[in-house]
């Protein structure tokens, strides 16, 4: 047959067959790395060639504190590059959830009562328990009475958490057992109705609740005037402090603090993580979190329904 009358798809497909399939092999090999590279939102090449550049610093350049800042803390003049078999913001959070390791020791506890009768738990881990290994029982609280006396001057540092975290999360125990190995005495304020600790009043806590937080940072400055205080927020607790110290201004009795992974934009960040599959992931952890929180107002509520019947 005349090779001018065959199809072009016969053509091509004899062509094609005569390719071995191991190269088919490679290819779809290729195409499928490269896949899952942009899914994971994996940046192992990013860290290769771009670790030497600095990420931008937004900055008052005309400020003498934060040049001094700058002068001291050189990592902030340098590119994250993180660990290279987890180069990837999903591989690092699922390492964290489920091979991470927390370190084991056990939290003074304080239950701070607020004005409108709330409770928040106030969870401490102090330098000397890292340093004289009390921190090693695990299971009950230990006492906090006097553990730290009025003019102690070890600087203090009020931890706030993420969205449905408490102080027995793995990065939040990892966050406090490391401050205080390095000379802080750490308060973690845990949300209300979180960190084992029932609710107590009709006020629950959000992204724009910031009474709390500025109630118990009065509290330890009034109970410990000669300690420096300062704060980190993790997620949404990052953005609470944040709002806290706009609110506040210069009125406030913190030194210093520092906002980890803030969702500085709820709106936005409420859209990016609905915006692909593997976000959804998360959406729904989230999810599940508060639907077990949700559950401790359902419970009060109804507590409140049956007394007044």
């Amino acid at each position: 047959m005349d090779s001018s009358s065959l199809s072009p798809y016969i053509i091509l497909f004899n062509a094609l067959s005569q390719i071995p399939t191991w190269h088919y092999l490679v290819a779809l090999l290729i195409i499928s790395i490269t896949f899952l590279y942009k899914f994971l939102e994996v940046h192992f090449f990013e860290d290769v060639f771009f670790k030497s550049q600095g990420t931008p610093i937004t900055y008052n350049p005309s400020s003498p504190f934060c040049n001094a800042i700058l002068s001291s803390c050189k990592i902030l003049h340098s590119r994250f590059v993180a660990t290279t078999w987890i180069s990837s913001p999903h591989f690092q959070t699922a390492f964290l959830q489920f091979c991470g390791r927390s370190p084991v020791f056990s939290y003074r506890r304080h239950l701070f009562r607020t004005s409108d009768g709330g409770t928040i738990a106030l969870d401490w881990l102090l330098n000397a328990d890292v340093s004289g290994g009390a921190f090693g029982i695990n299971g009950a609280s230990l006492p906090m009475n006097n553990a730290i006396s009025q003019d102690e001057t070890t600087p203090i540092v009020v931890v706030v958490p993420g969205l449905a975290s408490s102080s027995t999360s793995n990065y939040l125990k990892n966050l406090a057992f490391n401050l205080a190995k390095h000379g802080w005495n750490v308060v973690v304020s845990n949300h209300r109705g979180l960190g084992g600790v029932s609710i107590t009043s009709d006020c629950f806590y959000n992204a724009g609740w910031t009474e709390d937080l500025r109630a118990v940072a009065n509290y330890l400055h009034d109970k410990y005037p000669m300690a420096p205080l300062f704060a980190i927020g993790t997620s949404i607790g990052a953005n609470i402090l944040v709002k806290y110290l706009g609110e506040d201004g210069e009125g406030t009795p913190i030194a210093g603090a520092v906002a980890v992974c803030n969702p500085w934009d709820l709106l936005i960040g409420d859209r990016f993580i609905c915006r692909r599959l593997l976000q959804r992931i998360y959406d729904k952890a989230l999810t599940i979190g508060l639907q077990g929180y949700a559950k401790l107002y359902v419970m009060k509520v109804q507590q409140h329904h049956l007394i007044i019947l």
